[in-house]
């Protein structure tokens, strides 16, 4: 008898799937982690993160308790701390309001802070093998190439046709989990944005795009805008200890395009031909002394094209922030841009 697709599929699935560690036991909880940890990140940028984010905060009422820097701590180097900050409150929520375990209904899972349609799916589907669909980015574009569809963002196309990929194979009692888990495996390997793999797809015959020779038209590609170009002045400011000086912005303090609420050194726009005073950058009441010439490392942040001109110094007297040990200031609650600022200033 020919196989469906999602059969082809969930078969080629168990053959080939990575190892990923929050595959090994999927918990509500370990699945609200791992899909909150995935959200516009990659695989291997997360797959040691994880693990290291579960051994320190184990369950979800132990990561509601922590202080909110520990968190921060844990997810440095993954960028979007918004979503470390919503994840420990939806924790919180977790504990306050349904008794320590993750709901296992859409309605209480999307009032959770920072859960959308996706992620709800992801949990009601791998943890609790719930017929749900999911859409991320490599769904969207395996289900745009399987119908043809250009512009899967336009309209609830796409979305349909992934609750009506899980229904059908559901019927043909294949999990909900590894359904999902299969289409989002097949566009991270084998149906990628570039190159795909057409010949070692299990789906091929079934892809309208694969039978028309079309399949790099889908979906139709969208023009990236130009990255705006910010530059810094960093200034890595020792003390005769060799320490150095590091400061924190509040919450709500909007004046870096750099995360707030993290320990970072002390900067400012660059927007002219001159770089701003010392005196501001720094904001502090001693004597700053430069060493040598400042060099510039590049960051991307969203649609910005940074650019960090990291400028070593010493400084006399009292100063505005907190003295860390070179080791120290490495393993703070600290942004991937201040990690390559501190790198800069180790050489």
């Amino acid at each position: 008898m020919k196989q469906t697709p999602q059969q082809a599929l969930c078969s080629w699935f168990e053959r080939h799937a990575r190892d990923l560690p929050w595959r090994r036991r999927p918990t509500p909880y370990r699945v609200l982690v791992s899909e909150i940890m995935l959200q516009q990140t990659r695989v291997e940028a997360v797959r040691d993160k994880y693990v290291a984010f579960l051994k320190r905060f184990p369950t979800v009422r132990a990561l509601a308790a922590a202080p909110v820097e520990q968190v921060l701590q844990a997810w440095s180097g993954l960028g979007y701390y918004r979503r470390a900050r919503m994840l420990q409150a939806a924790a919180g929520q977790v504990v306050s309001l349904h008794g320590g375990r993750v709901p296992r209904d859409r309605t209480s899972l999307l009032a959770l802070p920072g859960i959308g349609r996706c992620t709800a799916g992801a949990i009601l589907s791998i943890a609790f093998n719930q017929i749900e669909p999911i859409v991320d980015g490599n769904i969207e574009r395996v289900l745009a190439r399987m119908h043809r569809i250009a512009r899967p963002k336009q309209g609830p196309g796409v979305w349909k046709l992934a609750d009506q990929w899980v229904w059908q194979g559901a019927q043909h009692g294949l999990a909900p989990s590894s359904l999902n888990q299969s289409l989002m495996e097949l566009g991270a390997t084998v149906c990628t944005p570039r190159n795909p793999r057409c010949e070692a797809c299990p789906c091929a015959a079934s892809c309208a795009a694969f039978k028309a020779g079309s399949v790099a038209r889908y979906p139709a590609l969208v023009a990236c805008k130009r990255k705006q170009r910010l530059r810094y002045l960093v200034l890595a400011v020792r003390d005769g200890a060799g320490r150095v000086l590091m400061q924190r912005r509040d919450e709500d303090d909007n004046s870096s395009l750099l995360p707030a609420g993290l320990w970072e050194l002390p900067h400012a726009p660059w927007a002219e031909d001159q770089p701003p005073p010392l005196s501001q950058v720094c904001g502090q009441t001693g004597r700053i002394e430069t060493m040598g010439e400042p060099v510039t490392v590049r960051h991307g942040i969203m649609h910005y094209d940074v650019q960090l001109a990291v400028q070593a110094a010493v400084v006399a007297g009292k100063a505005r922030g907190k003295w860390f040990t070179l080791r120290a200031a490495e393993k703070a609650a600290i942004a991937s841009a201040t990690r390559k600022a501190l790198a800069v200033y180790r050489r």
